[in-house]
């Protein structure tokens, strides 16, 4: 029997940034005649500027928070959508999956979850403005433009990074990224665990950028190891492309490949299945 590809399309932000970096993809999306949802992490329901004037709602966020605010999203939804989440974005696009929602789900250069223990320099120095201090635990922790050059905007022009940087950027959750970190050496499953044998969880492209500094291809692949269920995981690597992915140059040939990888699979579990 065919399955009907999805209609609704659920994109999920990282760190750093709001709902508002993915509004290049909202149109594009929306001119492919897709319903998309960017749902905003609790408390980011405001615009940027108001975030930095008041990082309360950062500085309070939880893993588990966000899960349940997505999760509430997806429950009014009449059919599985397809899930697309970009770095911390992708972690909760694992979750979800592994709970059993979404059609098919892509990982845009996505951060680790619980268990994968690649940690590439370079990724130590991006989040070392975080890290560096445990009394950041309970803050909201910005990064200065230089640090938001070498980890998002690395391979952007002089004048782009400062642009996107005063468009996107906002302070992360110290809790959430401290906790991440410690998930793999704390007894038993923490916010951030998936099943890596759940022979259920619907198909999952995880996406690299070669030019990636806080989660590169290294990490990726890596999450992609950990799977060992019989479904469908694939990993696809874009060279030249930074963290920033969702607004680099050619981030529409990204978009519209993702898309189509999303849909020529949604419904599908294991490999073998056509």
């Amino acid at each position: 029997m065919e399955t009907t590809k999805p209609d609704t399309i659920v994109l999920i932000h990282g760190f750093w940034v709001t709902p508002r970096s993915w509004e290049e993809w909202i149109d594009h999306y929306e001119a492919r005649g897709f319903t998309v949802l960017a749902p905003a992490y609790p408390g980011f329901e405001v615009e940027v500027e108001a975030l930095r004037a008041d990082p309360t709602p950062i500085a309070e966020l939880t893993a588990q928070g966000v899960v349940d605010k997505l999760t509430g999203v997806l429950d009014e939804l009449d059919s599985p959508p397809i899930l697309i989440g970009h770095s911390a974005g992708g972690v909760f696009t694992q979750l979800l999956l592994d709970r059993g929602y979404g059609a098919a789900g892509v990982a845009l250069n996505s951060a680790p979850t619980e268990g994968v223990r690649t940690v590439p320099l370079s990724q130590l120095r991006s989040t070392f403005p975080v890290l560096k201090n445990p009394a950041n635990h309970h803050r909201a922790v910005p990064l200065e433009l230089d640090q938001w050059r070498y980890a998002f905007t690395n391979t952007f022009s002089e004048e782009e990074t400062v642009r996107l940087f005063e468009r996107y950027s906002v302070p992360v959750s110290g809790r959430v990224l401290f906790d991440s970190v410690l998930a793999n050496f704390e007894p038993g499953h923490q916010a951030t665990w998936v099943d890596y044998h759940n022979d259920e969880r619907a198909p999952l492209l995880f996406v690299a950028g070669s030019e990636d500094h806080i989660m590169p291809p290294a990490v990726q692949r890596s999450n992609a190891k950990h799977y060992k269920s019989n479904t469908i995981t694939e990993v696809k690597e874009y060279e030249g492309m930074p963290h920033l992915l969702p607004a680099a140059p050619g981030w529409q040939q990204v978009a519209d490949e993702v898309l189509d990888w999303a849909l020529e699979h949604a419904g599908r579990h294991s490999p073998e299945r056509v």
